[in-house]
């Protein structure tokens, strides 16, 4: 007779019912909710195109969590059952206060129970999957790459970008049920008094089995395991530690067999064999033979041993992050006598880029912003053809600031969501060009637009999608839009594109208004009527973002001016991976990858909204596979417009990520590799007057120019490298953005038995000046700051331009002036306040003498004698009249631009000033 029950079984009580009633009633009322934000979502899409982008989204959720979910419930259930003793077990409390315990339910309300814990679970499980859609996705629109394939397991690179993560998944979700089961059995074994294990073994068999698939699995990991030296597969991996994983897999799966055996048996006994039968074989095979080999045998040979797997790790990174086709040009600058024909380069010089974009920003939000409530949240440099030559522009779109016009007083709902809806036009100007007054020279300005050349004009300057325009807006409304600001009054306009969601009937109003949580003014809006349209989404990085979840966007969008006269936001979109094999990882953002391709430009209309993406890389197998799952999503690189297709760019955040790799992985030598003898960092620069107290890396910038025996001028980016821990330059990357050379790269690599000088060098020369050092710390001390633009370097023929705007800027006004350019070549430095000054100081041979020598010999002569300087020297006022001069004539020269003669006037200041403080020393 077994013990008496501590507790009554689990009944159901009448209020029980009212309890399920109500969480019925809560799920309906949350489903009701989550039905709106689909239909208008559904909405939004329409309203794009894209409409069966959403729902193929939605099903294949929806499919993978019922899957997950009806699967996962089923398995816990049926696990759940079988591992609940069977009716009439002997059952000792769970836990136990004196009197009172608390015991496991009847095996028959067990039972009932493991139907309803199983279905919650799944829902859980069917919810975390569900979220990774994309992966399965995938997997069943897979491409091959049969060419490629890894050097361990000879599998093709296209199943660690389908079929791997895949498995991941699946031998995680088995073991996951399988714990979750040995964990429920473990719970129940507790109370049998009769110390019956059967549900145990049960649940171990699973775990162990489970556990053979996650160890098989992660065979594949060694691959893209970063070593610190290099990534991937090493001497001890492939010869030790893969092959004990085999026998490791064989040990789990001879375990679960025992503990599959001790079902019957229950015997506690058996469970620890089927234990330490794996775990005994994993410290032989996956701890104690790994140490020493590696201890041993490896370490003593490094090199010898790791060398053909940091051949892998180097081609296969390479391929990754498509550096295996980049072309590498040795060129020998040259280091004397370095000039070259300005002749020969004019259209090179002519577009030498001399506004920095952060100075050309704060002059444009002084000059061109008009009215508070605008800003240019960016500058984009691009190439536009002016008089039948490609010259290089700078352009800023002036967008709407919400945070401005809040700060204005013009915060409210008719003001923010009907009335203060768009920005409005460009400000373009060249990149080397200035007025009279130091101001950018404009090609496109103002409000309404001018513009300067009539083969560019802008026809639709309304700004409605932006950078910054990220809250919703009701057009075609009874209110008309600010326009632009003009005289005393202002121009109103009215939204004329067909896309945005209609408002329709009050219905469907009301659906619209509870999901931008406007429902407590569109509703009861008299300005609203049923052809009112909303527009949502209007930031235009979320926009790509949201239509296009499996890409990684470029965060810098620039806006394009077509022939047509309109607006459009071109974004660069990339497929990543981080399961490539042998390829290194690489942090972007909040994301490791170690794969990546710039597969798809994104375009979007400025003024409606419209967005189209193209693929630009049709080798890419994500992007063929992306194109499987929504082919009315994409379109082919041909269909482009012409107009757009000559503004295309090499990616910015591609050509950041190429140059961080290829500063390691330039080299193709393994043993230089192994040694990091030629380990390469992106050149950096300074922006205070010490350039190398403060210095920080260069950013890509664009320039047109043409390459060293080429005939044809190129837009391009481009990046100067430095060795590590040393500033001297090494060598020179650039992204190609035109015709047939779009996308590719080309290196050139400087001898590593030349010194050339790099741009913390070149600024090192500039701050040892002494007449410009002198002229840059006096600016600094007169309630200025000085601003050191970004230092190009441009090859020309076989000589190294530097080139280095210098800016000043007032405490009392934001508006940098540019005061300064600054030119270097390996052993000249010219200065002048333009460029063709400063080009033609360099060609002659460097700057003026600081003091000319007749100044030098009569400042000399006018000196007093040693020991006689007390009966000779000049009376206080004198000198003070003397001093004065020399600081009027400063600054009058300095105005004038002519800073050679200003700097000797500086160092008469400088001996006045200590003559008088000589004269007014006591006398010993």
């Amino acid at each position: 007779m077994g013990p008496p029950d501590y507790h009554p079984s689990l009944e159901f009580r009448p209020g029980r019912g009212l309890l399920v009633r109500l969480a019925v009633l809560v799920v309906l009322i949350i489903a009701a909710f989550q039905s709106i934000s689909f239909y208008v979502e559904s909405l939004w899409y329409g309203s794009l195109g894209f409409e069966s982008v959403y729902w193929y989204r939605l099903r294949a959720q929806s499919i993978l969590f019922l899957a997950v979910a009806a699967i996962t419930a089923v398995a816990l259930w049926a696990i759940f059952r079988l591992v609940t003793p069977p009716p009439g077990y002997s059952r000792r409390p769970l836990l136990q206060f004196g009197q009172e315990a608390i015991t496991i339910p009847a095996t028959d309300t067990l039972k009932r129970l493991a139907l309803p814990v199983s279905i919650v679970l799944g829902v859980f499980f069917g919810i975390a999957f569900s979220s990774d859609w994309n992966t399965f996705a995938l997997f069943l629109n897979r491409t091959a790459t049969p060419s490629a394939v890894d050097p361990i397991f000879s599998r093709p690179v296209s199943f660690y970008l389908f079929t791997l993560p895949v498995l991941e998944s699946a031998a995680g979700w088995f073991l996951a049920i399988s714990v979750i089961g040995l964990i429920a059995a473990i719970f129940l074994s507790i109370t049998d008094m009769t110390a019956s294990f059967k549900g145990v073994s049960l649940g171990l068999t699973l775990v162990l089995a489970a556990a053979a698939l996650q160890t098989f699995v992660s065979r594949y990991s060694f691959l893209v395991q970063d070593n610190g030296l290099f990534t991937g597969v090493r001497y001890v991996d492939e010869n030790i530690v893969i092959p004990g994983l085999s026998f490791v897999i064989a040990a789990l799966l001879m375990g679960a067999i025992v503990a599959a055996a001790n079902i019957r048996a229950g015997r506690i006994r058996n469970l620890g064999i089927a234990v330490v039968i794996p775990a005994l074989t994993y410290l032989v095979a996956g701890v104690i033979a790994p140490f020493y080999v590696t201890s041993f045998v490896v370490k003593p040979n490094e090199l010898v041993r790791e060398k053909p797997y940091i051949k892998n790790n180097i081609e296969f990174t390479r391929k990754a992050f498509a550096l295996d086709h980049i072309e590498e040009v040795p060129f020998e600058p040259r280091v004397t006598n370095a000039v070259f024909d300005p002749a020969a380069h004019p259209e090179t010089l002519e577009n030498v880029r001399l506004w920095d974009w952060r100075a050309l920003q704060s002059t444009l939000r002084q000059i061109q912003e008009i009215r508070t409530y605008y800003d240019f949240p960016d500058i984009d440099v691009d190439r536009y053809v002016i008089n039948g030559k490609p010259q290089a522009m700078m352009l800023a779109a002036r967008e709407l600031s919400r945070t401005k016009l809040s700060s204005s007083g013009s915060q409210n709902w008719v003001n923010e969501s009907l009335i203060y809806t768009h920005g409005y036009g460009v400000t373009m100007s060249p990149v080397s060009r200035f007025t009279k007054e130091g101001l950018p020279e404009f090609i496109l300005s103002n409000m309404p637009v001018e513009s300067t050349q009539p083969q560019i004009q802008v026809k639709r300057p309304e700004i409605y999608f932006g950078e910054i325009t990220d809250w919703p807006v009701y057009v075609r409304t009874k209110q008309k839009e600010f326009n632009y600001p003009e005289g005393d009054a202002n121009s109103y306009t009215t939204y004329e594109g067909t896309h945005g969601i209609r408002m329709g009937s009050f219905f469907r109003r009301l659906l619209i208004a509870w999901s931008t949580g406007d429902i407590a003014k569109v509703p009861f809006s008299d300005d609203i009527t049923a052809d009112s349209a909303l527009l949502m989404r209007r930031n235009i990085r979320v926009r790509v973002s949201e239509l296009a979840p499996f890409l990684l966007f470029d965060q810098d969008p620039y806006i394009v001016v077509g022939t047509d006269g309109g607006l459009y936001w071109m974004i660069d979109g990339f497929t990543t991976s981080d399961r490539y094999p042998y390829s290194r990882p690489l942090n972007l953002g909040d994301r490791t990858i170690n794969y990546i391709r710039n597969s798809v430009k994104a375009v979007v209309n400025a003024y409606d909204g419209t967005v189209h993406f193209y693929i630009f890389d049709q080798t890419d197998p994500l992007v063929q596979s992306y194109q499987k799952m929504f082919p009315s999503l994409f379109a082919d690189a041909a269909e482009m417009p012409d107009f757009l297709r000559a503004h295309v760019r090499y990616p910015e955040l591609l050509f950041r990520t190429q140059a961080a790799i290829y500063s390691t992985y330039h080299v193709e030598n393994e043993q230089v590799f192994y040694n990091r003898e030629d380990v390469w960092t992106i050149a950096q620069q300074g922006h205070g007057q010490q350039g190398q107290a403060a210095a920080d890396t260069i950013e890509p910038y664009f320039v047109l120019l043409r390459f060293p025996g080429d005939k044809e001028q190129e837009f391009v980016s481009i990046l100067p490298f430095t060795p590590a821990n040393r500033n001297n330059l090494i060598g020179w990357i650039a992204g190609r953005s035109d015709g047939d050379k779009y996308g590719t790269l080309r290196a050139y690599r400087f001898p590593k038995t030349r010194f050339v000088d790099g741009p913390l060098q070149i600024q090192a020369r500039i701050d040892q000046d002494p007449q410009l050092s002198s002229q840059l710390t006096l600016w600094n001390q007169q309630g200025s700051t000085v601003i050191r633009g970004n230092v190009l370097v441009i090859p020309l023929e076989d000589t190294l331009l530097f080139i280095e705007p210098i800016y000043l800027q007032a405490e009392r006004s934001p508006m940098p002036e540019l005061r300064l350019v600054v030119l270097a070549t390996q052993d000249r430095l010219a200065y002048a306040p333009r460029f063709p000054e400063a080009l033609s100081q360099l060609i002659q041979g460097g700057a003026p003498a600081p003091v000319s020598a007749g100044t030098k010999t009569s400042e000399t002569s006018s000196q007093p004698p040693p020991g006689t300087a007390a009966a000779q020297a000049p009376d206080i006022r004198s000198l003070a009249d003397r001093a004065n001069q020399a600081l009027s004539d400063y600054r009058k020269l300095t105005a004038e631009g002519k800073l050679g003669e200003a700097g000797a006037k500086l160092d008469d200041l400088k001996r006045a000033l200590e003559d008088m403080n000589r004269a007014g020393a006591p006398k010993k």
